[in-house]
Parts: C-alpha cells; sequence; structure tokens
C-alpha cells in the first residue's frame, strides 16, 4: 500500500512530536498508522488555536500554537517520510509540509490568517484521506 511505503517507523524525536500533540492516552499503544492520524488532528488543532488567538489579539498564543503546527509537522509528519521506498507521493508530501511551514512562518509575522486558512486548506484533506485509509484497513 502507498501509505506505509512513504512512511518509516516513527523515531524518538517523531515520539515527542506525538506527544507535543498533547494526546497522553494512547501513545505507546497506538499504531504507526494512529499515530501520524493524532499528528494530523493535532496540526489541525493548532490551525484552530492560532486563528483564534490571531482573532482576539493575542499574539502570543498565537505564536505558540503556529509554533506548535511547525513542529508537528518537522519533527513528526516530514520527519516521518521515507523518500526513498514512498517514492514520489513521499517526496510530493515533503514539499508540501515545507511549503505549509513557509506559509505558517507568513502568517506568522504578518498575522495574516488567510495564510492558516490556505495551510488547513491543504492538510484537511490529507488527514481526511488518512482517516478513511484507518478505516478501511480496519474494515
Amino acid at each position: 500500500m502507498f501509505a506505509s511505503a512513504a512512511f518509516s517507523a516513527p523515531t524518538k524525536r517523531q515520539l515527542g512530536a506525538y506527544q507535543q500533540v498533547h494526546v497522553t492516552t494512547g501513545v505507546d499503544g497506538a499504531s504507526p498508522h494512529r499515530l501520524v492520524q493524532m499528528l494530523f488532528e493535532g496540526l489541525l488543532d493548532s490551525f484552530a488555536q492560532a486563528r483564534g488567538a490571531m482573532r482576539q489579539g493575542h499574539i502570543e498564543a498565537k505564536g505558540e500554537a503556529i509554533g506548535r503546527a511547525v513542529r508537528i509537522i518537522e519533527e513528526g509528519l516530514r520527519a516521518g517520510l521515507n523518500v526513498e521506498e514512498g517514492g514520489q507521493l513521499a517526496a510530493d508530501l515533503r514539499d508540501l509540509y515545507a511549503y505549509v511551514i513557509v506559509r505558517l512562518t507568513y502568517a506568522n509575522r504578518h498575522n495574516d490568517e488567510a495564510a492558516i486558512t490556505e495551510c488547513v486548506g491543504l492538510i484537511e484533506p490529507l488527514s481526511k484521506a488518512w482517516a478513511e485509509i484507518g478505516h478501511k484497513a480496519a474494515a
């Protein structure tokens, strides 16, 4: 299956990113697939927190939420890619994650909610597809 080829087994660094998602239960016994799903959930939650903080003018909270999102991408999602086995799919995901980080940096620097909305639009379909793969595999 393409999804398993694109990702390698989680490392200690990635496990730290999973914990950054503030998920304290289920990480130890979760499958690699579920761990990636948790990262997507945490990433989307961080986007929502950043947007809310931006709307309320809470600059520090916005920065923390965007920083958490970047760590989830760098230390979790991007670090888990296996470009050698995952081929073009993994390379495309790597490039997408790099782009999302650039847009998040822009959003943080310019207080641009539209940039965060763009990131949601890029990540949400991946999150939904990843969850669907899990449902199909379980069935």
